[in-house]
């Protein structure tokens, strides 16, 4: 097929190659003009505009927005007066859904059509391929199978769900039709909410690892804080990066955010370099957000968005008013920090 990819940034630019790997023609537009022509000299067809873009494809037109949640509207309607009735619009990034459907309506009024596909597989993907949840029409998600297939993982070498044989779909190959506008980036959305709080758990788990040595290190009397009982308890030098890495074989909690944390610290064992201000960016509160219209708790996923907003600062005005009340009633002064 021809696809044609607006924005080649981290992920863009290799689902392009991957696309083209597969035998597909891509038409390529950035805002970087640079990135355009690497993809050239690889094989694509470069765009000077969304408008040239367009041009450039053949009827029916399929394409891939792989831009930041808040340039889509933007490229939409670029692209939307240049448009014909069957043509599809596919949104590859973190889009709210509730804005897929308002955008699905909006264009299927002249005849277009509107796909959303959350991806998962960072900058890995070329290799790995992408895990896709998509939203859309039935017929027009059937007609783009060639473009899904391509861009996922496929079977590959995991080993197959006992019982899955018996049931049919496209699931194990790594992409699967969710239901109408707005399902796969819903989808996606939790699937980022649930990886907060995977991320939380490690994080958490590795520091009471990383300070089990808490009872070799002196500690001077201090009347704010409580002392620690029994500090032969806590005389352990672990090694994390051996940790993780041993975490890796037959664990229960192996994954590929485990995997990725282990090379981390094997490479950089005090993860210097990196300041711990954990940015999010908006899935883990659309996910709290449907958890909350719903009326379902999400206990794991609340705290764990939360760590993310004190990691930033967010917690410290609240932490002077707890100091400020601890002095009131009782005259606790702050112990200098370490």
């Amino acid at each position: 097929m021809q696809v044609g990819l607006i924005g080649l940034g981290r992920m863009g630019a290799n689902m392009a190659r991957r696309l083209m790997r597969g035998g597909h023609a891509c038409v390529v537009h950035d805002h970087h003009p640079d990135t355009v022509s690497t993809l050239v000299g690889e094989g694509a067809t470069g765009a000077s505009s969304p408008e040239d873009l367009v041009r450039k494809l053949q009827r029916p037109r399929t394409i891939l927005l792989m831009l930041p949640a808040a340039a889509v509207d933007a490229a939409i309607q670029a692209l939307h007066p240049r448009l014909e009735r069957d043509d599809v619009i596919i949104d590859g990034g973190n889009t709210h859904y509730h804005d897929d459907i308002a955008r699905a309506q909006r264009l299927s009024e002249n005849g277009l059509h509107y796909v959303d596909m959350g991806t998962s597989g960072g900058v890995w993907g070329l290799e790995r391929g992408y895990c896709l949840m998509i939203g859309g029409e039935l017929d027009v998600v059937k007609r783009l199978d060639p473009v899904f297939a391509t861009l996922a993982p496929g079977r590959g070498d995991v080993p197959r769900t006992p019982g899955r044989d018996r049931l049919s779909g496209t699931a194990e190959l790594g992409y699967l039709h969710c239901g109408p506008s707005g399902a796969g980036h819903f989808v996606k959305m939790v699937h980022n909410g649930i990886e907060y709080g995977l991320m939380a758990a490690y994080a958490e788990g590795l520091n009471i690892l990383h300070a089990a040595n808490a009872g070799m290190r002196e500690r001077s009397p201090d009347a704010e804080t409580a002392p620690l009982r029994h500090p032969e308890h806590y005389r352990y030098e672990i090694n994390l990066a051996d940790v993780t890495e041993l975490w890796r074989r037959g664990s229960v909690v192996a994954s590929w955010l485990l995997d990725l944390t282990a090379q981390s610290l094997a490479l950089n064992p005090g993860l210097a370099g990196f300041e711990g201000r954990v940015s999010d960016s908006g899935e883990g509160r659309w996910t709290l957000a449907a958890a909350n219209d719903e009326g379902v708790p999400a206990h794991v996923l609340a705290a764990a968005l939360f760590e993310r907003f004190a990691s930033r600062g967010g917690d410290d005005f609240q932490n002077r008013v707890l100091s400020a009340m601890r002095f009131g009633f009782g005259g606790h002064v702050e112990p200098k920090a370490p």
